[in-house]
């Protein structure tokens, strides 16, 4: 096993338990898509590349643009909301 891989190992632990403790919804998905990136790396030095390729359009791409059409229909992210942030910092 090549120090490479177990860097990436050593990511995909550090994903998955910074989703877990993540409270920004936002955060926890692009937390999510870095996990699915760094996996597909993972499947290449592998040399598996069916599931690389899988991975990063079905992990990285489609589920997370689901999850960020979710975020945005339940209006847990907004275009406002930096603007409320900024305007609460300056009273």
């Amino acid at each position: 096993m090549t120090a490479f891989q177990v860097i990436l190992m050593g990511l995909l632990i550090i994903c998955a338990v910074s989703v877990s403790f993540s409270k920004n919804l936002l955060n926890a998905i692009l937390i999510y898509m870095s996990f699915s990136l760094v996996m597909s790396m993972l499947w290449i030095c592998l040399e598996s590349p069916d599931l690389a390729i899988t991975e990063a359009a079905v992990g990285a791409g489609i589920t997370s643009v689901l999850f960020f059409v979710t975020l945005k229909k339940i209006h847990a992210i907004d275009a406002s909301e930096p603007d409320a942030e900024e305007e609460k910092e300056n009273e």
